[in-house]
């Protein structure tokens, strides 16, 4: 590390320091001190919406579905195992074309200051949930201005042919194909179950947007009370069918700036930090009150070039920028080597991985060879959009955007950066208004298709999770064929054909596959970091000996 690196890190920790005098005895949720009962998050950003069909943000989803709701499957805490949650257990025909779940029964959803239920669930709210998404004509598909991204992404309106009710616990979906990642598909979070009593309610009252604003769940909490970008308060549920939690109240601070999450950390207003800065996870290191707990990410971080707008529309192009851009540099200077370069578009922990690929390594005389073949021998001008807020697969797009700026203008290639607040960011790509824009994903399943169908199919580009709207029919097919197949070895055959396909059509920059990090205090126990991103708090616990602020 140079001198002047030694430097900015002791002014960073100098000024977290000052952050930490400045916050203490001081900061309060909703007028009251933390108290010793209560776990506080501090969160990176505020949720879209509190119903998890409706975004694709991991944001979204902590204060959403990973709190409120269920799924009929869930992942084992810490892992992509899969385990009975909603569904106790299921059948699947010989053919994989149809699946029958069996319901749990006793379940309560919650009860708010707006909705007291007068029964358990049951297949009516299965139903409910999955016919707003795939149904059209449903008369909740309409309700919000957000799409079913995930719902559509995936293809599911074309691969399920009928959802059925059984009987009052048993549901069976019929699908046009064979599904291989049907079951972790339906462990995601959009697939989370939502109150078809609720929904009639809502419905006769003429406000069927509130679903979507004041959620009712199974899940293991209820929300009491949402301060756009400042707070979310939960309390446990009392009838949740796993048992109270041992945690009774929780609250997400909302914090966009890292530097203040971790004061907050340091303060001890805060017992989890979401998406820390490297230097954050070395400061924690040597703090004997703090624990880090870090794992290999299932994430990618990517430079998205939307191949619908010139001059991304040519692969030369493409490709050339592949070559341009050093991403060893960037994993040093904006990751802190706590993170993998990215050779392709799945992380290397992934059983699809295909390790022998050969990969645009960096090399300017190939980026300029390509650029004067693709008629650009003088350069162009392009802008790259970042967003404000950090994500657990880029620390920080602004520097990143500002590495790749200095790279790509040694090819000629004049880059502009622009930097937009993070919902708007994504309601901006999502539309493909972008030009190119640094990009990222945790995988939702631990399944490869997570990656590839909804950031690179025909599928993704047509919903917009897609972000370089690239369209090539070749390798949307061969996912699609792979998403049919049961043996792993064949499916890894073709996941291994999409990636060469992949690497020479070039639509992304791949940069980065990040470590997961979380920083949390010495009373919380029971917390675990998940392999895709996010936080759960479902049977976390607090040692009340070691409390936070007094």
């Amino acid at each position: 590390m140079t001198a002047l690196s030694n430097l900015k890190n002791s002014l960073l920790v100098l000024t977290i320091i000052w952050l930490v005098l400045l916050l203490s005895g001081c900061y309060n949720i909703d007028g009251n001190k933390v108290r010793q009962d209560v776990l506080v998050y501090c969160s990176e950003g505020s949720p879209v919406t509190f119903n998890p069909q409706l975004s694709i943000s991991g944001t979204t989803f902590d204060a959403s579905s990973r709190t409120l709701y269920n799924r009929l499957i869930e992942f084992k805490p810490g892992t992509t195992d899969l385990i009975p949650a909603l569904a106790t257990d299921w059948e699947v025909s010989a053919d994989g074309k149809e699946y029958i779940f069996h319901l749990r029964k006793n379940v309560q959803f919650h009860t708010t200051d707006n909705f007291t239920p007068t029964r358990n669930f049951n297949a009516d709210d299965v139903i409910f949930t999955f016919k707003r998404q795939w149904d059209s004509n449903h008369p909740y598909h309409t309700v919000s201005k957000l799409n079913f991204d995930f719902f559509k992404t995936l293809g599911l309106k074309q691969l399920i042919a009928q959802i059925e009710k059984v009987g009052p616990y048993q549901v069976k979906f019929k699908l046009n194909r064979a599904e291989s990642p049907f079951l972790a598909t339906l462990a995601m979070d959009f697939a989370s179950i939502l109150s078809a009593e609720y929904a009639s309610q809502l419905q006769s009252a003429n406000h069927p947007e509130f679903i979507d604003t004041k959620p009712v769940g199974t899940g293991p909490f209820k929300l009491v009370r949402y301060q756009p970008d400042a707070f979310i308060r939960y309390i446990a549920h009392a009838n949740y069918w796993e048992g109270e939690q041992p945690l009774k109240h929780l609250v997400f601070a909302i914090t966009p700036n890292p530097s203040l999450r971790f004061a907050r950390l340091i303060a001890g207003e805060c017992d989890v930090m979401a998406n820390p800065l490297p230097i954050h996870v070395s400061v924690a290191n040597q703090q004997h009150d703090l624990r880090v707990l870090s794992q290999p990410g299932l994430n990618v971080a990517f430079l998205a070039l939307n191949t619908q707008k010139p001059p991304f529309d040519n692969r030369l192009v493409r490709q050339a920028l592949n070559y341009a851009v050093n991403k060893q540099a960037i994993v040093k200077a904006v990751y802190q080597n706590t993170a993998t370069p990215a050779r392709t578009a799945i992380p290397p922990t992934l059983w699809a991985y295909d390790d022998t690929i050969i990969e645009h390594e960096y090399n300017l005389q190939n980026a300029r060879n390509l650029l004067k073949d693709a008629g650009y021998e003088n350069g162009f001008k392009m802008n790259i959009w970042t967003m404000s807020a950090q994500r657990a697969y880029n620390p920080n797009a602004k520097k990143m955007a500002e590495l790749i700026q200095q790279d790509l203008k040694k090819i000629n290639i004049d880059v502009e950066i622009t930097t937009f607040e993070y919902g708007t960011f994504l309601a901006k790509t999502i539309k493909g208004e972008h030009q190119a824009a640094l990009m990222g994903w945790n995988s939702d399943n631990g399944d490869p298709d997570n990656f590839f169908t909804p950031l690179l199919s025909c599928f993704g580009a047509i919903s917009g999770t897609n972000g370089s709207f690239w369209c090539d029919q070749e390798f949307s097919d061969i996912v699609q064929i792979a998403r049919s197949k049961r043996r792993t070895k064949t499916r890894k055959n073709l996941y291994e054909e999409a990636q060469k396909i992949f690497i020479a059509e070039s639509p992304w920059v791949p940069i980065a596959h990040a470590t997961q990090h979380v920083i949390i205090s010495p009373r919380v126990k029971n917390f675990k970091i998940i392999p895709s991103g996010g936080v759960y708090f479902n049977r976390v616990f607090l040692n009340t000996a070691k409390s936070g602020a007094e």
